[in-house]
């Protein structure tokens, strides 16, 4: 049984007001041809039963329809085809919304690529949202966009330089000092070095995690020195080789913090070098493969971002700029999570 009180309609505010269907419409759009009285009594059926109008069912009827294009990277990054799922279903809530949405994937990592596909969106959408690279060309595209009249929202990655309308995503400053904390006290007082993993520092969301994460170790674990951050495109192989060379090069490693992607890569070359319980591990996103390390007991610990919030989130917000409606920020705000063995999901 649904006791969820039921929305009142029009037809409630003619009922209650004993006028007709269409002398509220008139009164509701203010439309002439009521008279003063007539005006008060509908007016004042409206505030007691708190009519508010349906939006999507407004836009359909006077014939108003949005177009968004969200632009995620290309490639295997598990998390990001856990968004791309995300925002297909999102793409689902915004038809009911009498909104048409597309979806893009695109090398993010080439800064010429991505701008030259956001040029291409000019004209073609009300509404963007994209996972972005933090480089000039980028935000001449993104502003190149808004200027043409697009509202633009910054997904995962910011852009904080260019006239993007909101950045929906966690704080990724704060993040990297999660993970410095978790690392530091995860070492209890032993000494060496961390290695760096990041997918680009040309990524704001990295560059922002590397800066929190160098902060908390230099400032509160002195015994901790983290090594210069090596850049693994959020590819798996390319993140087995590097780490397999800090593995190497390193004899006093303690731990790594892989910024990015990749972590199955990290795992790989832990277990050929038989490293994979004394290396402290922690890393971003709960996957199905981080997941398993994490039972394992081969990562310590994940921080974690909500695909599905972000997606959800960027829809809304998205809409919201484009039908002039009002935004919760509370709802809109992305949480970080922590995830360790023992509290998983």
């Amino acid at each position: 049984m649904n006791d969820k009180p039921r929305r009142p309609t029009l037809v409630d505010v003619a009922e209650h007001a004993q006028v007709s269907l269409a002398t509220v419409d008139r009164v509701f759009n203010r439309r002439p041809g009521v008279s003063n009285k007539t005006v008060q009594r509908v007016e004042q059926a409206l505030a007691k039963l708190g009519y508010r109008p349906d939006a999507a069912a407004v836009r359909l009827a006077r014939g108003i329809q949005f177009n968004f294009c969200f632009v995620l990277p290309t490639g295997t990054n598990t998390f990001m085809s856990m968004l791309a799922n995300q925002v297909e279903r999102s793409l689902q809530w915004l038809d009911d919304q009498n909104t048409f949405g597309d979806m893009l994937r695109v090398d993010v990592f080439n800064p010429e690529v991505l701008a030259e596909t956001l040029r291409g969106l000019v004209g073609q959408y009300h509404g963007v949202a994209v996972v972005a690279l933090d480089h000039p060309a980028v935000r001449d595209a993104i502003n190149t966009l808004v200027d043409a009249g697009t509202y633009v929202v910054t997904l995962v990655s910011d852009v904080p330089a260019s006239r993007r309308q909101r950045y929906v995503g966690i704080d990724n400053s704060a993040a990297g000092r999660t993970a410095a904390t978790l690392m530091g006290r995860f070492a209890a007082q032993r000494s060496g070095t961390i290695g760096l993993i990041a997918g680009s520092l040309s990524l704001r969301d990295h560059a922002e995690r590397l800066f929190g994460f160098q902060q908390v170790l230099a400032a509160e674990f002195p015994t901790l020195t983290a090594l210069p951050p090596q850049e693994g495109n959020d590819d798996a192989g390319r993140c087995k080789d590097l780490t397999a060379a800090i593995l190497a090069g390193n004899r006093d490693i303690v731990g790594i913090y892989n910024i990015g992607a990749g972590n199955r890569g990290i795992v790989e070359a832990l277990d050929e070098a038989g490293r994979t319980r004394d290396i402290l591990f922690i890393g971003h996103e709960l996957t199905e493969y981080s997941r398993r390390y994490l039972i394992q007991g081969t990562m310590d610990a994940v921080i974690n971002q909500d695909p599905g919030h972000e997606a959800r989130s960027a829809a809304r917000v998205l809409l919201a700029y484009c039908s002039g409606q009002p935004m919760i920020d509370d709802m809109e705000r992305i949480r970080i999570d922590i995830f360790l063995r023992d509290n998983l999901p």
